[in-house]
């Protein structure tokens, strides 16, 4: 396991992993404002593939692929403008349906209304339509619809380890109808403040919907509210196939609010799972502010063999081991790093130092703290290369 993250920058660029798109489902009621269920129904059953390993393309890639391929987000697509958005995303497989409403009483109360949604699965390799499956419920149980719907889809695409339908639905309970409209409408917001509010409101209107906590945490790191992200971020689920990514964030947060044991547990969670070069070399940036030692220089060397051309893990091992006296290995660690940047003035004073074998002064602000973190986290990437490896 700790060689993956070595063939993860050998075959960057080259990985051609079976890859799936899917795409809204398109809205075949009377009323455009049931336009956002055609995204919840995406969203929903893309989170059941990637939960289960299956490589899936991202919302913003589909989004660009109707950029240039000039349609109009929401509108319904014809059968062969499926067949290029899959090709221009070089997907293998393309999930795609409708979504109609039955009124039950007239249309007076459209929440009491009957939803029927029908998919099906286009192979893209063999230029084959798969048998169309479905849902039929009530719409105030569109949630439970839906993730049962992605219990289906995992059954079109890998039927001989889809899960045990009723474990895989009690790990997924249902979420209020208004708090998937408000997390769907937030996800089709124009502006940020939008967004926000709209997250915010599906995460008050069900305080276990793990999907907007996720959203809500990222908002409040990129504005570095590392408080706000670390409370919003652990209250993603397990479930949730942004858990990983919210503990790297959690972690991030974390390190930066002074709390360095859940740092250094948090990146851990992700390394056992996902054990990316930027993981280890946060998790060394927190075992060092934990003093320890040895289980930083270890995280530290386990980034360098992922990444041995990355100068900032040339430097976090140099520094660690100058911090400790180690000045030999320091010089080795330091002088890579400077090879690597001829610009970094710090990595150069600090071989300068290593090389006078003179170690820090206590409280001086020039060289206490200086590890490098990682903001950077690519799960898919890893994800594209245990795929390529399987095959």
């Amino acid at each position: 396991m700790q060689r993956l993250p070595a063939l993860l920058a050998l075959f960057c660029g080259v990985i051609h992993a079976d890859t799936v798109l899917v795409l809204p489902f398109f809205n075949h009621s009377k009323s455009t404002n049931l336009d956002w269920i055609g995204e919840s129904i995406s969203e929903t059953v893309r989170d059941a593939l990637v939960s289960e390993g299956l490589l899936v393309l991202d919302r913003d890639d589909r989004l660009e692929a109707y950029r240039r391929l000039s349609l109009r987000p929401g509108a319904e697509l014809t059968h062969a403008s499926i067949i290029k958005i899959g090709e221009l995303l070089d997907a293998s497989r393309v999930i795609y349906g409708n979504f109609d409403l039955l009124d039950a009483d007239g249309g007076k109360d459209p929440s009491k209304g009957t939803l029927r949604i029908d998919a099906r699965v286009l192979d893209l390799k063999d230029t084959r339509q798969g048998q169309p499956y479905g849902e039929l419920g009530a719409l105030e149980d569109l949630a439970r619809l839906e993730v049962h719907l992605g219990w289906q889809s995992l059954g079109q695409l890998i039927p001989k380890s889809v899960p045990a339908e009723q474990d895989y639905m009690d790990h997924r309970p249902p979420v209020r109808l208004d708090a998937v409209e408000s997390y769907i409408r937030g996800l089709l917001a124009a502006t940020p403040e939008q967004r926000h509010r709209l997250f915010a409101q599906a995460a008050r209107l069900d305080a276990h919907y793990s999907q907007p906590c996720f959203q809500l945490g990222k908002i409040a790191w990129s504005q570095k509210d590392y408080k706000g992200a670390a409370g919003w971020l652990p209250r993603v689920a397990r479930t949730d196939p942004h858990y990983l990514e919210a503990q790297f964030f959690l972690g991030l947060s974390q390190y930066h609010l002074g709390v360095y044991a859940a740092a250094e547990q948090a990146f851990q969670t992700v390394a056992a799972s996902v054990p990316l070069n930027e993981v280890y070399n946060n998790l060394g940036a927190a075992q060092v502010r934990r003093n320890d030692t040895a289980g930083a220089i270890a995280s530290f060397q386990k980034a360098l063999e992922g990444d041995s051309g990355d100068p900032d893990y040339h430097f976090n091992l140099g520094y660690t081991l100058w911090r400790t006296g180690q000045f030999d290995q320091a010089i080795q660690s330091l002088r890579a790093a400077t090879e690597r940047n001829p610009a970094d003035a710090e990595a150069t004073a600090l071989l300068g130092l290593a090389l006078k074998r003179e170690g820090p002064r206590p409280n001086d602000p020039q060289t206490e703290g200086r590890e490098r973190l990682k903001k950077n986290y690519d799960e898919a990437a890893y994800r594209q290369l245990q795929a390529e490896l399987k095959k």
